[in-house]
């Protein structure tokens, strides 16, 4: 038929075709080095509703990509763009891509051995490496890291509710004393905590956010003091979540001493490292993150620092019995004799069933790079941010009457700043209004994105560093085009 990937040489060559024709349609968009040269959005949605999605007749690959070519591909973000700085988004190493094409091409499952043989392989041999790096014991790959923080605190759940209730979820459902259990963690953690106690059945109101200090860190001291409280009240704290890097400060909560309380009271320590898990592989600065071998959980993300295609996280366990509750076993897919005589079925540590072979990302760019080629990629995003810090704070860098106020010192390679007037004569809401409008002014008319956030109550600019190729000099252009946009919109 012509339309999959077959031994027949015609097939072959089709693919080959496609493959290489999408290949030079791809590079012939990229003209310049804006991270977006697109229109504002409702002029990119008029152009993306004209098309028709589902024509009762087919107009053929080359007409469609005539179609990508005119509207979708000049469109895109370009998260290879030295000016993009806004997310925990980053592009993606070329060998990366080189892997996401096998994958897509073979299209494996990875739940059950005979869907995915040797690609199952490669996730047990990955999760097992990652595991030992991290000083943990077993894993799996996540579709990111927002389930695997679900997974992480729903093992947390059921340990909980196993060794302390003497209560097994996994067969009765939710104790009756459920509304009870509480899970702490920082105010400046990542929203997945409250998502993934909704889904979990426990509500938005079992998440305790905990103060953090002046540097973003979780305060020990009102954690302590939170779950004291709570267990006053009859309420039974069962988690607690630090956070490796927080998404707009870069944070570090210390797991040594949060393991020191979870430990005195029997709890669950979970690790959203999805940000800051890559410092493992620095030399220089791998002391930031702490021992996350103490951890009980710990979410990793590859789609972020480590510069992998989106999706690609997993979770590691420091007990791979706790992987029991997602064990379930269906006789048209992971067999109990299949186990015995050695195959792997992966769906049994996984909340997904169809997965996709993720790990070979990793196998491939770490075998790719080495342990030195990410050490000088993971020390240059993290010494670009401190040298950002430096310049924002150098009384030089203040022009036409504004200069720059800086948050926490980072310490990864997330820096947030804002604009103000040098003479004090705005209102600290008129600076925000003000950074409100600098932000819009890069992206829709300079291609530059940065992003935005609030810190200390007021609105701060951010610059989130996961470009290895972004230099010093990169840097001081797009600070300098801050102070002029602050030039022309202070005025108004």
């Amino acid at each position: 038929m012509g339309c999959l990937l077959s031994p027949e040489s015609s097939d072959l060559d089709l693919y080959r075709e496609t493959v290489l024709k999408t290949a030079d349609a791809i590079i012939a968009s990229i003209k310049d080095g804006k991270a977006y040269a697109g229109p504002e959005p409702r002029a990119l949605n008029k152009i993306i509703s004209s098309y028709e999605i589902l024509p009762q007749h087919g107009s053929g690959f080359d007409s469609v990509l005539a179609d990508l070519k005119k509207d979708v591909l000049p469109n895109f973000l370009r998260t290879f763009s030295t000016e993009y700085m806004a997310h925990l988004h980053s592009a993606a190493l070329l060998e990366s891509l080189a892997a996401e094409l096998i994958i897509s091409s073979f299209n494996q499952s990875m739940d059950s051995w005979d869907q995915s043989p040797v690609a199952t392989e490669v996730e047990e041999a990955v999760t097992k490496f990652l595991a030992s790096l991290y000083g943990l014991a077993d894993g799996a790959f996540t579709s990111g890291g927002s389930q695997s923080n679900l997974t992480g605190i729903l093992l947390a759940r059921d340990w909980y509710c196993k060794s302390v209730l003497n209560h097994d979820v996994q067969k009765l459902g939710l104790p009756q004393s459920y509304s009870k259990l509480r899970l702490y963690t920082s105010s400046v953690s990542h929203f997945s905590m409250e998502k993934s106690c909704h889904l979990l059945g426990l509500g938005y109101n079992s998440v305790v956010k905990v103060p953090v200090t002046k540097n973003q860190k979780m305060d020990l001291d009102e954690l302590e003091r939170l779950i004291q409280k709570d267990k006053s009240q009859g309420n039974l704290p069962f988690c607690v979540v630090a956070t490796i890097g927080t998404t707009d400060f870069g944070s570090i909560d210390e797991v040594e001493k949060i393991k020191e309380i979870t430990d005195r009271y029997n709890i669950w320590l979970h690790a959203d490292a999805c940000y800051g898990s890559a410092l493992v592989l620095s030399s220089k600065y791998k002391e930031r993150m702490g021992n996350l071998g103490l951890c009980d959980s710990l979410s990793v993300d590859f789609h972020k620092m480590f510069l992998l295609p989106i999706s690609c996280s997993c979770i590691l366990l420091r007990d791979p019995s706790d992987f029991a509750p997602l064990e379930y076993h269906a006789d048209y897919l992971n067999r109990e004799e299949d186990e015995a005589d050695g195959f792997t079925n992966l769906v049994d540590k996984s909340l997904q069933t169809t997965r996709r072979a993720d790990a070979l990302k990793v196998w491939v760019s770490f075998r790719t790079r080495g342990a030195d080629g990410f050490e000088t990629i993971i020390n240059t995003l993290v010494e670009n941010a401190a040298y950002t810090y430096e310049k924002l704070n150098d009384v030089s860098s203040c022009k036409a009457g504004f200069c720059f106020e800086s948050g926490p010192r980072p310490q990864i390679s997330s820096v947030v700043f804002r604009v103000k007037k040098q003479d004090g004569s705005f209102t600290p809401q008129e600076e925000d209004e003000l950074n409100k409008k600098i932000r819009r002014h890069l992206l829709q008319d300079e291609g530059i994105v940065i992003g935005q956030t609030v810190y200390d109550e007021r609105v701060f600019l951010k610059f989130t560093l996961l470009n290895p190729n972004v230099t010093h000099k990169n840097l001081d252009g797009i600070l300098d085009t801050i102070l002029k946009s602050a030039s022309t919109y202070g005025q108004l």
